[in-house]
Protein backbone atom coordinates (compact mmCIF):
# COMPACT_ATOMS: atom_id res chain seq x y z
CA UNK A 1 0.00 0.00 0.00
CA UNK A 2 2.70 2.00 0.88
CA UNK A 3 4.44 1.74 -2.28
CA UNK A 4 1.01 2.04 -4.45
CA UNK A 5 0.49 5.27 -2.56
CA UNK A 6 4.44 6.68 -3.04
CA UNK A 7 4.04 5.93 -7.09
CA UNK A 8 0.65 7.65 -6.62
CA UNK A 9 2.43 10.37 -5.33
CA UNK A 10 5.63 10.23 -7.89
CA UNK A 11 3.09 10.31 -10.79
CA UNK A 12 1.24 13.49 -9.03
CA UNK A 13 4.72 15.09 -9.34
CA UNK A 14 5.54 14.54 -12.71
CA UNK A 15 2.31 15.81 -14.04
CA UNK A 16 2.47 19.26 -12.38
CA UNK A 17 6.31 19.60 -13.47
CA UNK A 18 4.79 18.72 -16.89
CA UNK A 19 2.80 21.47 -16.95
CA UNK A 20 5.11 23.50 -15.50
CA UNK A 21 7.70 23.30 -18.16
CA UNK A 22 5.37 23.77 -20.54
CA UNK A 23 3.60 26.78 -19.35
CA UNK A 24 7.60 28.20 -18.68
CA UNK A 25 7.56 26.89 -22.64
CA UNK A 26 4.58 29.30 -23.50
CA UNK A 27 5.64 32.09 -21.44
CA UNK A 28 9.36 31.99 -23.14
CA UNK A 29 7.58 32.05 -26.60
CA UNK A 30 4.62 34.54 -25.52
CA UNK A 31 7.33 37.04 -24.19
CA UNK A 32 9.54 36.37 -27.47
CA UNK A 33 5.94 37.35 -29.66
CA UNK A 34 5.80 40.79 -27.59
CA UNK A 35 8.41 41.80 -26.57
CA UNK A 36 10.99 40.85 -29.05
CA UNK A 37 15.34 40.91 -27.50
CA UNK A 38 14.03 42.25 -24.11
CA UNK A 39 14.69 38.16 -22.73
CA UNK A 40 18.65 38.54 -22.66
CA UNK A 41 18.50 38.52 -18.75
CA UNK A 42 16.74 35.37 -18.59
CA UNK A 43 18.42 33.90 -21.38
CA UNK A 44 21.79 34.62 -19.06
CA UNK A 45 20.52 32.79 -16.39
CA UNK A 46 19.27 29.63 -17.79
CA UNK A 47 22.98 29.73 -19.54
CA UNK A 48 23.70 29.30 -16.31
CA UNK A 49 21.67 26.91 -14.44
CA UNK A 50 21.84 24.17 -17.50
CA UNK A 51 25.84 24.76 -17.21
CA UNK A 52 25.25 24.48 -13.64
CA UNK A 53 23.40 21.07 -13.73
CA UNK A 54 25.92 19.54 -16.17
CA UNK A 55 28.81 20.34 -13.88
CA UNK A 56 27.31 20.39 -10.22
CA UNK A 57 24.56 17.61 -10.43
CA UNK A 58 24.62 15.26 -13.26
CA UNK A 59 28.51 14.54 -14.10
CA UNK A 60 29.35 13.59 -10.00
CA UNK A 61 25.76 11.97 -10.07
CA UNK A 62 27.13 9.85 -13.55
CA UNK A 63 30.50 8.88 -11.62
CA UNK A 64 28.16 7.94 -8.62
CA UNK A 65 25.99 5.62 -10.40
CA UNK A 66 29.76 4.26 -12.43
CA UNK A 67 31.76 3.79 -9.25
CA UNK A 68 32.66 0.35 -10.56
CA UNK A 69 33.67 1.82 -14.37
CA UNK A 70 36.86 3.92 -15.23
CA UNK A 71 36.24 7.70 -14.46
CA UNK A 72 37.16 8.66 -17.87
CA UNK A 73 34.78 6.41 -19.79
CA UNK A 74 31.89 8.54 -17.96
CA UNK A 75 34.18 11.24 -18.87
CA UNK A 76 34.56 10.01 -22.53
CA UNK A 77 30.45 9.57 -22.84
CA UNK A 78 30.04 13.22 -21.37
CA UNK A 79 32.53 14.20 -24.45
CA UNK A 80 30.59 12.26 -26.98
CA UNK A 81 26.96 13.66 -25.43
CA UNK A 82 28.33 17.22 -26.56
CA UNK A 83 29.74 16.13 -29.95
CA UNK A 84 26.39 14.13 -30.53
CA UNK A 85 24.36 16.62 -30.05
CA UNK A 86 27.05 19.70 -31.64
CA UNK A 87 26.48 17.18 -34.86
CA UNK A 88 23.05 17.33 -34.92
CA UNK A 89 22.79 20.69 -34.40
CA UNK A 90 25.21 21.94 -36.87
CA UNK A 91 23.12 19.49 -39.14
CA UNK A 92 20.03 21.21 -38.77
CA UNK A 93 21.44 24.81 -38.61
CA UNK A 94 22.76 24.07 -42.38
CA UNK A 95 19.44 22.19 -43.47
CA UNK A 96 17.83 25.73 -41.84
CA UNK A 97 19.87 28.22 -43.58
CA UNK A 98 17.75 29.48 -46.37
CA UNK A 99 14.88 31.47 -46.36
CA UNK A 100 11.94 29.16 -47.50
CA UNK A 101 9.09 28.51 -45.25
CA UNK A 102 10.43 25.21 -44.04
CA UNK A 103 13.42 26.17 -42.14
CA UNK A 104 10.84 27.88 -39.72
CA UNK A 105 9.14 24.01 -39.02
CA UNK A 106 12.50 22.34 -39.45
CA UNK A 107 14.03 24.71 -37.28
CA UNK A 108 10.64 25.07 -34.53
CA UNK A 109 10.25 21.17 -34.97
CA UNK A 110 13.73 20.08 -33.97
CA UNK A 111 13.27 22.18 -30.82
CA UNK A 112 10.04 20.26 -30.00
CA UNK A 113 11.74 16.81 -30.10
CA UNK A 114 14.60 18.26 -27.93
CA UNK A 115 11.74 19.95 -25.65
CA UNK A 116 10.59 16.11 -25.55
CA UNK A 117 14.08 14.49 -24.26
CA UNK A 118 13.87 17.09 -21.84
CA UNK A 119 10.63 15.81 -20.88
CA UNK A 120 12.00 12.21 -20.69
CA UNK A 121 15.71 13.12 -18.72
CA UNK A 122 13.48 14.51 -15.83
CA UNK A 123 11.26 11.11 -15.95
CA UNK A 124 14.83 9.03 -15.81
CA UNK A 125 16.23 11.49 -13.31
CA UNK A 126 13.12 10.53 -10.49
CA UNK A 127 14.29 6.49 -11.83
CA UNK A 128 17.93 7.82 -10.24
CA UNK A 129 16.30 9.44 -6.67
CA UNK A 130 14.25 12.79 -5.89
CA UNK A 131 17.25 14.80 -6.32
CA UNK A 132 18.52 14.63 -9.09
CA UNK A 133 14.65 14.91 -10.96
CA UNK A 134 13.77 17.97 -9.11
CA UNK A 135 17.64 19.83 -9.88
CA UNK A 136 16.90 18.65 -13.54
CA UNK A 137 13.44 19.71 -13.23
CA UNK A 138 14.65 23.36 -12.74
CA UNK A 139 17.28 23.36 -15.13
CA UNK A 140 14.72 21.92 -17.90
CA UNK A 141 11.98 25.03 -16.44
CA UNK A 142 14.56 27.38 -16.98
CA UNK A 143 16.07 25.76 -20.48
CA UNK A 144 12.31 25.61 -21.52
CA UNK A 145 11.42 29.18 -21.38
CA UNK A 146 14.61 30.00 -23.73
CA UNK A 147 13.18 27.10 -26.16
CA UNK A 148 9.82 29.06 -25.90
CA UNK A 149 12.11 31.93 -27.12
CA UNK A 150 13.73 30.39 -29.83
CA UNK A 151 11.01 28.15 -31.21
CA UNK A 152 9.03 31.31 -32.08
CA UNK A 153 12.51 32.89 -33.49
CA UNK A 154 12.88 30.44 -35.68
CA UNK A 155 9.32 29.78 -36.91
CA UNK A 156 9.25 33.41 -37.45
CA UNK A 157 12.38 33.70 -39.09
CA UNK A 158 11.36 31.09 -41.70
CA UNK A 159 8.03 31.62 -42.32
CA UNK A 160 7.12 34.90 -41.14
CA UNK A 161 3.61 34.42 -39.72
CA UNK A 162 2.96 34.46 -36.03
CA UNK A 163 0.20 32.05 -36.28
CA UNK A 164 2.95 29.27 -37.66
CA UNK A 165 4.96 30.07 -34.64
CA UNK A 166 2.23 30.17 -32.17
CA UNK A 167 1.22 26.42 -33.62
CA UNK A 168 5.24 25.48 -32.92
CA UNK A 169 4.86 27.02 -29.62
CA UNK A 170 2.23 24.90 -28.38
CA UNK A 171 3.69 21.74 -29.73
CA UNK A 172 6.88 22.52 -27.71
CA UNK A 173 4.62 23.04 -24.55
CA UNK A 174 2.96 19.50 -24.69
CA UNK A 175 6.53 17.73 -25.86
CA UNK A 176 8.01 17.76 -22.40
CA UNK A 177 4.51 16.46 -21.03
CA UNK A 178 4.83 14.28 -23.45
CA UNK A 179 8.46 12.96 -22.47
CA UNK A 180 7.79 12.73 -18.99
CA UNK A 181 4.80 10.25 -19.71
CA UNK A 182 7.18 8.43 -21.85
CA UNK A 183 9.71 8.06 -19.18
CA UNK A 184 7.70 6.64 -17.21
CA UNK A 185 7.23 3.18 -19.75
CA UNK A 186 10.78 2.62 -19.48
CA UNK A 187 12.85 1.28 -16.63
CA UNK A 188 17.04 1.35 -16.84
CA UNK A 189 18.85 -0.25 -14.93
CA UNK A 190 21.35 1.26 -12.36
CA UNK A 191 24.46 0.57 -14.43
CA UNK A 192 22.61 2.19 -18.15
CA UNK A 193 21.28 5.12 -16.32
CA UNK A 194 24.74 6.37 -15.84
CA UNK A 195 25.57 6.54 -18.97
CA UNK A 196 22.13 8.06 -19.55
CA UNK A 197 22.81 11.28 -17.15
CA UNK A 198 25.94 11.39 -18.11
CA UNK A 199 24.91 11.39 -21.99
CA UNK A 200 22.69 14.52 -20.51
CA UNK A 201 25.51 16.13 -19.23
CA UNK A 202 26.95 16.80 -22.59
CA UNK A 203 23.83 17.49 -24.17
CA UNK A 204 22.81 20.12 -21.01
CA UNK A 205 26.80 21.16 -21.48
CA UNK A 206 26.88 22.24 -25.28
CA UNK A 207 23.25 23.83 -24.84
CA UNK A 208 24.44 26.54 -22.06
CA UNK A 209 27.92 26.95 -23.55
CA UNK A 210 26.66 27.12 -27.04
CA UNK A 211 23.23 27.86 -27.31
CA UNK A 212 22.52 29.90 -24.41
CA UNK A 213 25.55 31.96 -23.60
CA UNK A 214 26.28 33.01 -27.25
CA UNK A 215 22.59 33.91 -27.75
CA UNK A 216 22.27 35.58 -24.34
CA UNK A 217 25.42 38.07 -24.79
CA UNK A 218 24.91 38.81 -28.21
CA UNK A 219 21.44 40.26 -27.28
CA UNK A 220 22.42 42.63 -24.87
CA UNK A 221 26.58 42.45 -24.55
CA UNK A 222 26.44 43.67 -20.94
CA UNK A 223 27.98 42.93 -17.08
CA UNK A 224 24.50 42.13 -16.22
CA UNK A 225 24.11 38.95 -18.40
CA UNK A 226 27.10 37.59 -17.19
CA UNK A 227 26.22 38.31 -13.98
CA UNK A 228 22.49 36.69 -14.51
CA UNK A 229 24.43 33.50 -15.96
CA UNK A 230 26.64 33.51 -12.83
CA UNK A 231 23.39 33.71 -10.82
CA UNK A 232 22.05 30.40 -12.61
CA UNK A 233 24.82 28.76 -11.49
CA UNK A 234 25.03 29.55 -7.95
CA UNK A 235 21.64 29.00 -7.69
CA UNK A 236 21.91 25.77 -8.92
CA UNK A 237 25.00 24.69 -6.66
CA UNK A 238 23.20 25.99 -3.80
CA UNK A 239 20.05 23.32 -4.65
CA UNK A 240 22.24 20.50 -5.57
CA UNK A 241 23.99 20.49 -2.25
CA UNK A 242 20.90 21.46 -0.22
CA UNK A 243 19.02 18.35 -2.04
CA UNK A 244 21.87 16.26 -1.21
CA UNK A 245 22.26 17.54 2.07
CA UNK A 246 25.51 19.30 2.01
Amino acid sequence: MAHLFAARHLDGVLIALGIATGLATVLGGALALRFAGKVHLILGFSAGAVIGVALFDLLPEALELGAGADPRAIVSIVALGFIGYLIVDRTLLIATTDRSGHRGHLGAGSLTLHSFLDGVAIGLGFQVSAAVGVVLAIAVLAHDFSDGVNTVNLSLAGSARPAVARRWLIADAVAPMAGIAASRLIAVPKAQLAVIIAAFAGFFLYIGASELLPDSHHRYPRVWTTLATVIGMALIYGVVHLAGGG
